[in-house]
């Protein structure tokens, strides 16, 4: 496998400082640069930047059905490390975050077994956080 280099990701966001907020405080990721109408964030080592846009009315959602569960497309988030993934859905519990899937383990005791849950952030991005229990199986078949 390569060397993960860290991603860069732009976001629009119709309430800039919700979601400076949601990303730094409830997340946990680390502010850098910013503007009147974008802030950068250490997104668990990858660059996130939100941007200001106006909110639409058209709000299409689009979800794809996965374990019978309607999983929002597009989303993004990061794998996290097996051993932390229970005490970051815990604590966000604690925040009151409003799961639109709630965290659960896929593929128990198969090739790719991993927990995962969703819910977005202030402006409707959808966010997912996973683990693998073996990280050699991201990728597998």
């Amino acid at each position: 496998m390569r060397t993960v280099s860290p991603f860069h990701l732009a976001i629009p966001v119709w309430n800039l400082e919700a979601c400076r907020v949601f990303y730094r405080d409830t997340l946990g990721c680390e502010e850098g640069r910013s503007s009147d109408h974008w802030v950068d964030f250490n997104f668990f080592g990858h660059q996130l930047v939100i941007h200001f846009k106006p909110k639409e009315t058209d709000n299409d959602l689009h979800v794809n059905k996965v374990d019978g569960k309607q999983v929002p497309v597009p989303h993004f988030g990061v794998i996290l490390p097996w051993e932390h993934f229970e005490t970051f859905a815990e604590n966000l519990k604690r925040q009151k975050i409003d799961f639109i899937i709630e965290p659960y383990t896929r593929f128990k005791g198969q090739i790719g077994e991993q927990a995962t849950m969703f819910f977005y952030d202030p402006a409707g991005n959808a966010l997912e956080f996973k683990a693998f229990k073996d990280t050699s199986q991201i990728f597998a078949k």
